[in-house]
């Protein structure tokens, strides 16, 4: 048994190891993926909340993973089943994960109520892989009450997080500090509750009353002010506190904040519908270049033509209907 939907369909049954084959499958873009895919009725889809989506962005070395295991703990105790997506960067050898999900969070290692996946970015921009949307998904859809993903860790740039979680918690340190006004922009964009970690070091309360102006100027999104906080994850500190404000900020999604939570929902369906449907007719593409069109790929690869001469070529020979076809 290999096809997608088997592996869906254990998988949503309670099969650990067919969800995560199912996981690879998606990551891999198998070819009858969109047709697994409609086995899964994500609950997430219908209102915020269940599950509760997380998102932990921020600069590297703030302490993303070590603040992603704490808020795991804390998860654990409360009774939920827990599921984590960490991106993380792409070797430039074989596209995979640099960083895999055997090193991570080795303390929940034989937690049945916790699962733990690493995806490669794959070179996509936004601190993302274009995998995470349809893996929150089925994650959802097999029934875990909390999933938390993890970026990368790019910074400023990394505002694709917002549009496939529920709640986003930036994840800072006192060392931030000099680099927040750089970040300014994206920070207040993409930021549901900011968490300064590592605060038993100089700066941090600094660093909170510059995070609280910031956030004070700029009003919050349709009335949400993303609260501040100080945390030390290593010792536990703070952990509940961000908890508690990530259930507060979906209870005010799913009453005055609910038209704010809306839009974003429907970009997250629309940035999962561009990024399904970009690897479907990348992959079309290859295939045609190195079938039918072998002409045109010898030709750019021998630099006889440019790329943005190809592709000109490629589409006036091959209308849109014909590439969907």
């Amino acid at each position: 048994m290999n096809r997608t939907v088997d592996w869906f369909a254990r998988a949503l049954a309670g099969d650990r190891r067919a969800l995560a084959r199912s996981i690879s499958r998606i990551d891999d873009r198998a070819p009858d993926l969109l047709e697994a895919m409609e086995l899964l009725h994500p609950r997430r889809h219908h209102g915020p909340g269940a599950p509760q989506v997380i998102g932990l962005t921020g600069p590297p070395g703030a302490g993303k993973s070590t603040f992603t295991n704490a808020l795991v703990r804390q998860r654990r105790k409360a009774g939920a089943r827990v599921a984590v997506v960490a991106v993380d960067p792409s070797s430039p050898f074989t596209g995979g994960a640099i960083l895999g999900d055997r090193i991570r969070m080795e303390e929940h290692a034989a937690d049945l109520g916790v699962y733990v996946r690493s995806l490669s970015s794959r070179g996509n921009l936004g601190g993302l892989s274009r995998a995470t949307g349809q893996v929150i998904d089925l994650l959802d859809a097999v029934g875990f009450d909390t999933i938390l993903v993890e970026t990368v860790g790019v910074g400023q740039s990394e505002l694709g997080v917002m549009e496939v979680v529920d709640t986003v918690l930036v994840v800072l340190t006192p060392e931030s500090g000099d680099t927040v006004q750089t970040m300014k922009a994206g920070l207040l964009e993409v930021a549901d509750v900011f968490v300064v970690n590592k605060a038993d070091r100089p700066g941090a309360e600094r660093l909170g009353r510059e995070l609280e102006q910031m956030v004070h100027i700029d009003g919050g999104e349709a009335g949400w002010a993303a609260p501040v906080l100080l945390a030390a994850a290593v010792e536990g500190r703070g952990v509940a506190e961000a908890l508690d404000a990530t259930e507060a900020h979906a209870a005010y999604c799913q009453g005055a904040g609910l038209p704010a939570w809306q839009r974003r929902r429907a970009n997250g369906r629309l940035r999962t519908f561009h990024d399904i449907l970009a690897e479907e007719l990348r992959a079309r593409v290859q295939a045609a270049l190195e079938g039918p069109e072998a002409a045109l790929g010898a030709a750019l690869r021998a630099g006889d033509t440019t790329p943005a001469r190809a592709a000109r070529a490629y589409l006036e020979a091959h209308p849109w209907r014909s590439l969907t076809s």
